[in-house]
């Protein structure tokens, strides 16, 4: 692969084709400063603390170094007065915005602002893009996004409202250089210490490393019909007959959409909820739309990115402000990753002649995908359906929703039973309020499928952590 040579402050350098003047200078050893670089991202700009100046042909200009090739015969200068002085006025504006900001105040002090001439309104975000581009480029959503121009940008979910597509996998205060992504309300990044915060704030019991905090684990088979042992079904279901629930947000089938969530105040609407989706679906906006009702004893179910989501916003004391007095009980899925609906149902008709609006059910248990139609069983490997995972999935490292009051899975328990971990004192009296017989739970099972989910989604995060220590 043919390459480039150019100097830099006096040093000849090689750079391999396509690389950047900055990646060229830290591969000879030169420091150039930034806060917006990350080496997985696409190069953008927008602190242009890496401005150097270059001189080609005989003429000079400054340019930013994270974002321009480096070309034959360039010379470049990462320390020329004017470049000095450039980074002195942005470090200055940046400390006088962000004036609590650690790595900001560090900088400054390098280039000599001990206190900044400019009075403005104190913020944490430095408008960076680390946060909004790592969610598109890297985990592959949309989730948070820079909104308005000029004075009034800043970064924010879409609309400025509870995301409807934040999983909570943490990419984003992982790469944020000032920590204001954590802050925000309208997103719910959730780090793994944040994990352990919450667990400690919300569950009680053992603490396992791939389990999360835990009191029980057995397996229960309910009276009433549902999913595998259809626990999840009965607890609802006894909840709201015995009032120690008044309605709960469950997931239902949607024709051509896959599932919807909605707000179930009956048993009649529980039951018609029976049967896991597969399918990712955000509880957010029935959840608040619960509360606006005036309903206070709100059972949640769903998978651990919704979870995550649900209880970041009560740590935040969001639904508390809002709505005082409110008593959240969630049921957290076993999910190793759910599908996107369009490309499962197209695979699904390419395989088996199927299409998922006719299937009577639909399981993944053991490695495999099943579904029931016209009283037969089609089944493939699930593995053979991963180009039909949903985007962002190889971020969750969760498989047995471990935020949850109860978790709840087929993984573990024999034939027609669910595995039940109860987490919190919230989902014992839940689980007790359902008739069910019980069994014996094998809990190395669920730890095998934890510990994959884990290793995969630590795959993922590699080239975030990775390239972390390369932003300064």
């Amino acid at each position: 692969m043919a390459g480039s040579m150019l100097e830099i402050d006096g040093v000849s350098v090689e750079a391999d084709e396509g690389k950047t003047l900055l990646e060229a200078a830290r591969s000879a050893g030169i420091s150039i400063p930034t806060l917006c670089y990350h080496p997985a991202l696409e190069p953008f700009g927008a602190c242009r603390l890496c401005s150097v100046e270059i001189e080609k042909r005989g003429r000079r200009r400054i340019v930013t170094a994270c974002n321009y090739p480096a070309e034959d015969g360039l010379v470049v200068r990462t320390g020329s007065a004017e470049v000095i002085n450039i980074r002195k006025m942005i470090l200055e504006l940046l400390a006088a915005r962000c004036p609590g900001e650690e790595r900001i105040s560090r900088l400054a002090r390098e280039y000599g602002v001990l206190q900044p001439r400019f009075k403005l309104e104190a913020e944490r975000c430095m408008l960076c893009g680390l946060c909004t581009r790592v969610c598109e480029e890297l985990v592959g959503l949309c989730a948070i996004t820079a909104i308005n121009r000029g004075v009034e940008r800043r970064v924010d979910a879409p609309y400025s409202d509870l995301s409807e597509e934040c999983i909570g996998c943490g990419s984003c205060a992982m790469v944020c250089p000032t920590g204001a992504v954590k802050d925000m309300r309208n997103i719910y990044p959730v780090t793994q210490s944040d994990l352990v915060h919450m667990e400690d704030e919300f569950l009680s019991g053992t603490r396992d490393d791939d389990l999360g905090v835990y009191s029980q684990i057995l397996a229960g088979k309910a009276s009433r019909l549902g999913q595998d042992g259809g626990m999840v079904t009965s607890m609802l279901a006894s909840g709201l007959e015995k009032g120690l629930i008044d309605a709960a947000v469950v997931v239902t089938h949607r024709e051509f959409y896959g599932a919807q969530a909605i707000l179930a105040d009956g048993v009649e609407e529980i039951l018609g909820s029976r049967g896991t989706k597969y399918v990712r679906t955000s509880v957010i906006s029935t959840l608040r739309n619960a509360l606006r009702s005036g309903k206070r004893r709100i059972a949640v179910v769903g998978t651990p990115c919704q979870v995550r989501a649900v209880r970041r916003l009560q740590h935040q004391g969001y639904i508390e402000e809002e709505f005082p007095g409110t008593e959240i009980t969630i049921l957290g899925l076993f999910c190793f990753e759910s599908f996107d609906y369009e490309a499962l149902r197209d695979h699904t008709m390419r395989m088996f002649g199927i299409d998922l609006e006719d299937a009577d059910r639909i399981q993944i248990a053991r490695g495999k995908y099943v579904i029931s139609a016209g009283g037969e069983d089609h089944s493939c490997k699930v593995r053979e359906l991963e180009d039909d995972v949903s985007t962002g999935c190889g971020f969750c490292s969760d498989f047995v929703s471990r935020l949850a009051d109860i978790s709840v899975g087929s993984v573990g328990s024999p034939e027609g039973y669910s595995t039940l971990v109860v987490r919190s004192d919230a989902g014992r009296r839940l689980m007790e309020t359902a008739e069910f017989s019980i069994a014996q739970a094998n809990p190395e099972e669920i730890f095998k499928l934890a510990r994959l989910k884990k290793k995969n989604a630590q795959k993922s995060f590699a080239r975030i952590t990775d390239g972390l220590e390369m932003q300064v």
